[in-house]
């Protein structure tokens, strides 16, 4: 055996030593006035197994550079500032800026949530510093604890094969018209980093949880994740850090999202989201361990269909107003005799003594008047009905121009998107820009060849909804606020499964 075959072997045999480091800046908004329930974090992991240096940062923000590509919906991060973080990194830190991996939690903005735009890049670069500055020689472990309780796949699939989004912008439809959920992602993706003492010095936890709101007053909030970090923080001690990534949640919600019989406290989902973390942390085992990182930026292509798709609404909507029923109720009559029917079908009017009564007389009085109102309340309900669904069409259509208006002002008929996979060990991590939905999401999953796949959605990048091709014609939300055409996920999905080969 030649020295070189010789010392190839040695280093495959023996793994290379890895270091790595954490620290964390505050960047909430600091604007007199607003209400803070909990600080928003950027935090930084920081890896060096001696050959490849990495950086995996995750911020309680909506989205990395989501603010001309939503027209200002989500204004908080600028699209500027990836690029100048990537570059203070690579100048002042020598850290390529290809290895550093920026998640958005998606937690969703009450106003004006973080610090300046400057503030954003410099706070976020010192947390970077002080994670490699303070870098000790560690062990990693993955692997997959599970929590099923909290969430739920909120596009609804109805009888008639159509979908259906539970949103606070429409009602939800008639519970005689809905079918079944949509596929949800249970697993929780962890990474355990341990000093070699056996102390914790971080946990990355990788879950699917959109954070729509906090609570109705409008406080900010690193909403789930922020309560489930600082139970597994305060567990863990030794000064570890819990780093949130999220995951393929674009077509989930909390499970309380639409419930008004109680104040909106998303506390208690955190702290089981936090519990099942550290219940699947405790059985995974640390080891040596090296890093692999490789990124490419795909080209997307835009939809070309969304006048059709106006137009199509555009019908539905004519038809619905012609299906509208004259009625002489208002909803001031409508509701007592709707109530009077339920609480006694067979005698809503009066006792049943004034029915048997009139029928002992031959008088059908009773049940004319009986009949006459169901009617009634019938078409009254069926446009009730109707109008749901007109508010539905309504905001779809304002959507679906508001994405042709993008994609034309771009001027281009694609998109560039970036997909990241960061190898660390068992693990592997494909990022995508978009708000990945669930079904995207598991595909990725299922066609790894890896032990413990995570997918970090909402990362250097948005995009805007990710959906499946097949979920085009069906009318959920998350196709309408969608700027891609059906083909992007074939092209995304065969780049994800590319990286993770290489790796």
């Amino acid at each position: 055996m030649s020295i070189i075959e010789n010392i190839k072997k040695q280093e495959t045999a023996v793994p290379r030593v890895l270091f790595a480091g954490v620290a964390q800046s505050e960047i909430t908004t600091n604007e007199p006035g607003v209400m803070v329930n909990d600080p928003l974090y950027a935090k930084a992991l920081v890896m060096d197994d001696g050959k490849t240096r990495a950086v995996i940062i995750t911020m309680d923000v909506t989205a990395i550079g989501g603010r001309k590509i939503s027209q200002g919906m989500l204004p908080d991060v600028g699209e500027a500032f990836l690029p100048e973080l990537r570059k203070r990194l690579e100048h002042e830190l020598k850290i390529p800026g290809c290895n550093v991996l920026v998640n958005a939690s998606h937690t969703h903005p009450a106003g004006r949530m973080l610090c300046s735009d400057d503030e954003q890049v410099a706070k976020t670069f010192d947390a970077v510093r002080r994670a490699m500055e303070s870098m000790v020689e560690v062990r990693i472990g993955s692997g997959f604890g599970r929590e099923d309780r909290i969430s739920i796949n909120r596009t609804l699939r109805l009888k008639n094969g159509r979908h259906w989004t539970i949103r606070h912008s429409n009602p939800c439809p008639t519970d005689e018209e809905v079918e079944g959920l949509g596929p949800l992602d249970p697993e929780i993706g962890i990474i355990r980093i341990d000093r070699l003492d056996g102390t914790p010095l971080a946990v990355v936890y990788n879950f699917a949880c959109h954070l729509l709101f906090g609570d109705y007053q409008g406080h900010i909030t690193a909403n789930i994740p922020g309560y489930a970090s600082k139970v597994i923080e305060d567990s863990l001690g030794n000064g570890a850090m819990a780093l949130f990534l999220q995951g393929a949640a674009g077509d989930v919600c909390d499970i309380t999202f639409k419930v008004f019989e109680h104040p909106r406290d998303v506390e208690w989902l955190g702290a089981m989201l936090g519990l099942s973390t550290l219940k699947a942390l405790n059985l995974i085992e640390t080891k040596n361990a090296e890093i692999k990182v490789i990124a490419e930026t795909i080209k997307l292509p835009r939809r070309t269909d969304i006048p059709e798709r106006i137009e199509a609404l555009q019908k539905e909507q004519s038809l619905l107003l012609e299906a509208l029923h004259f009625t002489s109720l208002n909803f001031k009559s409508f509701l007592p005799l709707y109530m009077k029917h339920k609480l006694n079908p067979d005698y809503p009017a009066d006792y049943s003594y004034s029915y048997l009564q009139a029928q002992q007389t031959g008088n059908s009085k009773f049940a004319d008047m009986d009949s006459y109102n169901r009617r009634n309340i019938d078409k009254y309900l069926s446009n009730i009905q109707a109008m749901e669904t007109l508010t539905r069409i309504q905001d779809d259509i304002a959507t679906l121009k508001k994405h042709l208006e993008i994609n034309e002002e771009s001027g281009e008929d694609t998109v560039d998107a970036e997909v990241m996979g960061i190898k660390i060990g068992d693990c592997v991590i494909i990022s995508s820009p978009a708000e990945m939905l669930v079904e995207v999401g598991l595909n990725v999953k299922k066609a790894s060849p890896c032990k413990h796949t995570f997918m970090a959605a909402y990362s250097n990048g948005y995009l805007h909804y990710g959906a499946p091709a097949d979920y085009y014609d069906k009318g959920g939300y998350e196709v309408t606020e969608c700027l891609l055409a059906p083909e992007w996920q074939q092209l995304y999905e065969e780049t994800a499964a590319k990286i993770i080969s290489k790796l």
